[in-house]
C-alpha cells in the first residue's frame, strides 16, 4: 500500500495538506529569505516506479510520514479507491454481464438494486476506518511486504505467492464465513448481506460493515504472516474486490466442482448454509457444507424457468424459517414481477 500512498501523495496530498497544514518558514540566509522544510526525506517506495516530489511535499506540518497523515491519507484511499472499483466492476457487470431476467425472480426484492447500493455506501467508510489502522503498520514497515526479488525468498515465490494468498485466505473466510452464520452472530452481522436471495453485482459489498471487515480480514493478515511483494498486493487487493463482484454476477460461467464462483455462491444466497468457502470448494467439501449447483443453473433456458424459480423459492423458503425465523423481506407485489420489463 505505500505505493499507491506515494502516488496519492505525489498527485493529491501534497498540495491538500500544505494548503491545510502548512509548515511554519524557516529563517536563514542573508535579508532573512523565508524557505519551508518540514524535515522530511525522500526514500521511494520501490525501485521499479518511484514519483519525485514536489516541493508541495515539504510545505506541510504533517510530513509524509507523519502517522497521523498516513492515517487520514489511508483512510480516504481506502474508502474512495473502494467506492470506484465497487461502482466501475458492478457497473459494468450489471449492465453487460448480469442477465436483467433475474429482476422478475419471485425472490427479487422491491427497490433491491437501490437497497444494494445503499447498503454498500453505509458500510464502506466504516469498513475503511477500521481498515486503515492496518494499512498504516504496513506502510510503517511491520509485517512482510518486499519490493524486489533480492529482498523476498526468492523468483520462485514471486510466482508461488499468488496461490498461497488465495489457499491462505479461502481457509480463513470459510471458517469466518461459516461462524458468522451461527445464530448468536448471524441475526446481528451476516442478516444483512444474505437480504439480497437473488443478488445483483451491487450485492458485492452490500454487508454490515463488521461483517464485510471481518471477511476482509485474511486478506490483510497474510503480509504480517508470510511475504508478499509489493505489486502483488495491490493486484490481488484489486482482484479481491472484482472477484467478489463476479460471484454476484449470476453468469454461470463454468460448473467447476474445484471453484467456488458465481453458481456455488447462487446456491448460498438462496439456500443459506452452503458453500461458504470464497474461491474454492476444498473446505466446503471437508466440513460437510458443499452443495453442488442446481444443474438447471447452466442452461440459459431452464434457469430462467418459471418452474426452476418455483422449486427454488419453495425450498428457501422453509429454509428461511429455520435460519432466521420469519422471512420479513419485502418482495415484489404480485403481478409486478410478470408486468416489469425486462431492461
Amino acid at each position: 500500500m505505500d505505493i499507491v500512498l506515494e502516488v496519492f501523495d505525489t498527485f493529491v496530498f501534497d498540495y491538500a495538506y500544505a494548503s491545510l497544514v502548512p509548515a511554519a518558514p524557516n529563517w536563514s540566509g542573508p535579508g532573512n529569505a523565508t524557505a519551508v522544510n518540514n524535515g522530511w526525506t525522500f526514500k521511494p517506495a520501490s525501485e521499479f516506479i518511484s514519483f519525485a516530489p514536489s516541493s508541495a511535499a515539504y510545505a506541510s506540518a504533517w510530513a509524509r510520514d507523519s502517522i497521523i497523515r498516513q492515517s487520514i491519507s489511508l483512510y480516504l484511499i481506502t474508502w474512495l479507491f473502494g467506492l470506484v472499483i465497487y461502482f466501475a466492476c458492478a457497473g459494468l457487470s450489471y449492465y453487460f454481464i448480469f442477465d436483467k431476467a433475474n429482476l422478475q425472480h419471485p425472490k427479487f426484492l422491491k427497490n433491491q438494486v437501490g437497497m444494494e447500493i445503499k447498503q454498500a455506501n453505509i458500510a464502506m467508510p466504516i469498513m475503511a476506518l477500521v481498515t486503515a489502522p492496518i494499512f498504516v503498520l504496513e506502510v510503517r514497515g511491520y509485517g512482510y511486504m518486499y519490493d524486489t526479488t533480492a529482498d523476498g525468498p526468492g523468483r520462485w515465490y514471486d510466482y508461488a505467492q499468488f496461490p498461497i494468498f488465495l489457499a491462505f485466505t479461502d481457509a480463513l473466510i470459510y471458517w469466518i464465513h461459516r461462524g458468522l452464520h451461527h445464530p448468536a452472530l448471524y441475526k446481528h452481522l451476516h442478516k444483512p448481506h444474505h437480504k439480497w436471495i437473488v443478488p445483483t453485482p451491487f450485492a458485492s459489498h452490500a454487508f454490515h460493515p463488521l461483517d464485510g471487515y471481518a471477511q476482509s480480514l485474511p486478506y490483510h493478515i497474510f503480509p504480517f504472516v508470510l511475504p508478499l511483494q509489493k505489486y502483488a498486493y495491490v493486484i490481488l487487493f484489486v482482484f479481491i474486490n472484482v472477484w467478489s463482484v463476479l460471484i454476484h454476477d449470476g453468469e454461470y460461467a463454468t460448473n467447476s466442482p474445484v471453484i467456488n464462483g458465481a453458481a456455488c455462491h447462487t446456491m448460498h444466497h438462496l439456500y443459506f448454509n452452503y458453500n461458504y468457502g470464497q474461491f474454492f470448494t476444498f473446505w466446503d467439501r471437508l466440513g460437510g457444507s458443499y452443495r453442488a449447483p442446481n444443474p438447471e443453473l447452466f442452461n440459459h433456458e431452464t434457469k430462467l424457468s418459471k418452474d426452476e424459480w418455483t422449486r427454488q423459492s419453495k425450498e428457501m423458503e422453509k429454509i428461511v424459517v429455520e435460519v432466521e425465523g420469519e422471512d420479513a423481506r419485502c418482495y415484489e407485489p404480485e403481478g409486478a414481477v410478470e408486468s416489469k420489463k425486462v431492461q
